[in-house]
């Protein structure tokens, strides 16, 4: 067990929020792929395992995340949508309820495929997630 309680492993039923700080990473028509672009130094994806925290306490679990950053949404998506594209989540803590998405490829030989098949990935994690805006 975690400090938060949680169990070490992220359960494929796990609800994952993707906190969006950035009008890039949302529309009106739900999330978009630069919601779930690896961080370029870190190469993963920064989530929190929400579970069935009610909207109120989402808003204050992001509010915490985003460390004073505008929350505009949360992207939620199931570890098990993240794991069918072939990414895998691990969980981080501290925080609390702190996870990753992990195993992005590394294509470091070509920069364009590289960043081609990240594009896809992100396209494919932005596809089975669903938009809450506003928190």
């Amino acid at each position: 067990m975690l400090l938060s309680g949680l169990p070490e492993e992220v359960g494929n039923d796990e609800d994952l929020a993707r906190f969006l700080t950035q009008s890039n990473q949302l529309s009106s028509n739900g999330v978009k792929p630069a919601a779930f672009l690896p961080s370029p130094k870190t190469q993963d994806v920064s989530v929190a395992r929400h579970g069935e925290i009610p909207r109120l306490g989402l808003q204050e679990l992001g509010l915490e995340a985003t460390r004073g950053r505008s929350l505009r949404g949360a992207a939620i998506i199931r570890a098990a949508a993240v794991r069918e594209v072939g990414l895998d989540v691990a969980a981080d803590e501290p925080p609390a309820r702190h996870a990753l998405i992990t195993q992005w490829p590394q294509l470091r030989d070509d920069p364009e495929m590289h960043r081609a098949r990240q594009k896809q990935l992100a396209l494919d994690l932005a596809s089975n997630a669903h938009l809450i805006a506003p928190l």
